[in-house]
């Protein structure tokens, strides 16, 4: 990841070992109309599958999404996801961005993010959790008695 450039902080390791990367995208309002936002995108390797995103407007309320990370490292390449989110390539090459559509029950929101410095944070997570190793430390005993009987409470 390149420091230079703009609107783009790497900080590998935030507070709580969680990953995180802030960076200034645009939300696509129309054929000409853009908004400037800023995205902060945090990875916690304690739960590997998702990646967090809050998105912070100027004047505007923080709002956060937790999207699947491998929806967005699909999604850098090629159409990815179904129904509330949704990740696709919209310019390849120099200037590489990625469009990134999220719906609600009551509206929907387009953005358009830059590619090189996501691709690159996203590998850095998978340096961490590789692809297909998410749930290697799952104790499935555990988690089906919980998703059965309810969390055991320790007993006095």
């Amino acid at each position: 990841m390149s420091g230079d450039q703009p609107g783009v902080q790497d900080r590998r390791t935030a507070p709580h070992g969680r990953q995180r990367l802030t960076l200034d995208i645009e939300r696509v309002l129309g054929l000409s109309a853009r908004q400037a936002i800023r995205a902060e995108f945090r990875y916690d390797p304690a739960l590997p599958l998702t990646v967090s995103v809050e998105f912070l407007s100027e004047g505007g309320p923080r709002v956060l999404w937790r999207i699947g990370r491998d929806l967005l490292q699909q999604g850098l390449y090629a159409m990815s996801g179904l129904g509330d989110v949704q990740m696709w390539p919209s310019n390849l090459g120099e200037g590489a961005t990625a469009r990134l559509q999220l719906a609600s029950r009551d509206m929907a929101a387009l953005f358009e993010l830059p590619i090189p410095p996501l691709a690159a944070w996203l590998e850095h997570t998978y340096s961490l959790v590789p692809a297909g190793q998410e749930l290697a430390g799952v104790d499935w005993d555990v988690t089906t008695a919980d998703l059965l009987h309810g969390p055991v409470e320790p007993s006095e």
